[in-house]
């Protein structure tokens, strides 16, 4: 029985020498491999990683372009709608000014209706006028529609 003690334990230890030796080149003839593996993935990662980096700046000029039109397209309404505002207003400007006009024109219109035969009144107002002038000059027309401008100058 020793012997076969001896026995097995050279056998282990001869197994363990020729798993360690199996182990060592396993690992020499893979380690390369495996390197070379690891370069391939971490490449293609970089890889991937670039390509989504440009994905994102292509999507981000996109969207920038996108305001920038939206931006032009607002400006540009904007501008119209001030232009229509301008055109509603000046029409309405018009409008009032041609309600003025109609409302002096018939004043007018009344006023000298009721003027009409009222000689003496219309003299009141003229002498009323000169009265409360504040030395104010008057031109009058002579004889050939030309006024004396030096008669009675203030002294």
């Amino acid at each position: 029985m020793y012997r076969n003690k001896e026995a097995q334990a050279l056998g282990l230890m001869a197994a363990l020498v020729v798993g360690g030796i199996v182990l060592v080149v396993l690992t020499l003839a893979v380690w390369p491999r495996y390197n070379l593996y690891r370069m391939e993935m971490s490449g293609r990662a970089a890889l991937k990683e670039a390509e989504w980096s440009k994905q994102i700046y292509i999507e981000e000029a996109r969207a920038r372009e996108a305001a920038a039109l939206m931006q032009a397209n607002a400006r540009v309404t904007l501008a119209e709608a001030e232009g229509k505002a301008q055109m509603v207003r000046a029409r309405a400007e018009g409008q009032a000014d041609i309600e003025r006009a109609k409302a002096a024109a018939e004043a007018n219109r009344i006023i000298g209706a009721s003027l009409k035969g009222n000689d003496e009144y219309l003299r009141y107002v003229w002498i009323k006028g000169l009265q409360d002038g504040n030395g104010e000059r008057i031109y009058i027309p002579t004889e050939a529609g030309l006024p004396i401008l030096e008669a009675g100058k203030g002294r």
